[in-house]
């Protein structure tokens, strides 16, 4: 997403192409993207520079927002959605399509339908949902199977353990896990949010208002020496945390640079034991972290437990 919009102006496309052409020659085979990110150009650029290479990749996209960010998950809506994907990522099948975000003005079951009629039309591979709450899981795995459910979980957004990630488990659904660096927090790079873009989407998440974020500060104060003994970067034992939280479980970080690309590649190969695992449990417990992870207008659109209880 970052490439294109979120996170202040868009990268040049030829910083865009060579981090993409960058992770496909680092081994990396699975590339999330949303008509939603920069109103479809993230698509585009997907389609435009990794289409060559299409046979060894994995490609995951959304359906149910609109380009303009509209919630829209009608199953005309739905079909006409899944065909302009297509169109931009210059592909004829979609490995994974995943309801962005439930339409209250739909029934589940009929989006869900919508989805798995692309799937027996042979234009989708797997579905998803995003966002959702583990009965909305169950019900909806309830029409056709479900591949994958996309939700923030990272250190300090530990809401999928509620219920979500043990309804994964059990369905054998994959949890990817969104946004596994806290929108940048947990890199411990960022430490003064007001000097954020002024488009960047973090401006509107209280977790990175002024007053919630220096509280969070001194969370990584406590923790950037902790890792540091550890001989790896925050972000890297970000994501090693969760790596370990289950073989169902997996990451999509995001970055727009080589060198942050390459530092969470490492992470795969972070050794962790037992005891360092547990003790970011203890530094991150939900208790400990302020502010909630999306304000109220996002959180209208998402079903998840920490919201719908």
């Amino acid at each position: 997403m970052g490439l294109s919009h979120g996170y202040g102006p868009a990268v040049s496309p030829q910083q865009a192409e060579s981090l993409l052409l960058d992770a496909v020659a680092q081994g990396v085979d699975w590339f999330d993207t949303s008509p939603a990110f920069g109103q479809g150009d993230n698509e585009r650029l997907l389609g435009r520079v990794l289409a060559p290479h299409r046979a060894s990749l994995v490609w995951s996209t959304r359906a149910g927002v609109t380009p303009e960010g509209t919630v829209d998950a009608r199953p005309a809506s739905i079909r006409a959605q899944c065909e302009a994907s297509l169109q931009r990522l210059q592909t004829d099948v979609v490995d994974l399509l995943v309801l962005h975000r439930v339409d209250p003005s739909v029934p589940l079951q009929e989006s869900v339908g919508a989805l798995a009629d692309l799937v027996r039309a042979g234009k989708v591979r797997e579905i998803g949902l995003s966002e959702v709450s583990a009965p909305l899981l169950c019900q909806a795995h309830a029409v056709h199977r479900i591949g994958a459910v996309a939700t923030e979980y990272a250190l300090w957004s530990r809401q999928p353990e509620v219920a979500v990630s043990d309804a994964c488990r059990a369905l054998g659904v994959a949890l990817v896990a969104t946004s596994p660096l806290g929108r940048g927090g947990l890199t411990a790079r960022l430490t003064d949010p007001s000097r954020l873009a002024p488009d960047d989407l973090r401006r509107r998440i209280p977790r990175f208002d002024v007053l919630n974020y220096a509280a969070n500060l001194r969370l990584l104060d406590r923790w950037v020496p902790l890792v540091a003994d550890w001989g790896c970067t925050p972000a890297q034992a970000a994501l090693a945390w969760l790596l370990h939280r289950g073989d169902h479980v997996l990451a999509v970080p995001g970055t727009t640079q080589a060198t942050h690309l390459h530092e969470n590649l490492a992470a795969l190969d972070l050794p962790l034991g037992p005891d360092a695992l547990a003790r970011m449990d203890r530094l991150f417990h939900p208790d400990e972290v302020c502010g909630p992870r999306a304000n109220p207008q996002e959180r209208a659109w998402m079903h998840t437990e920490e919201f719908d209880s």
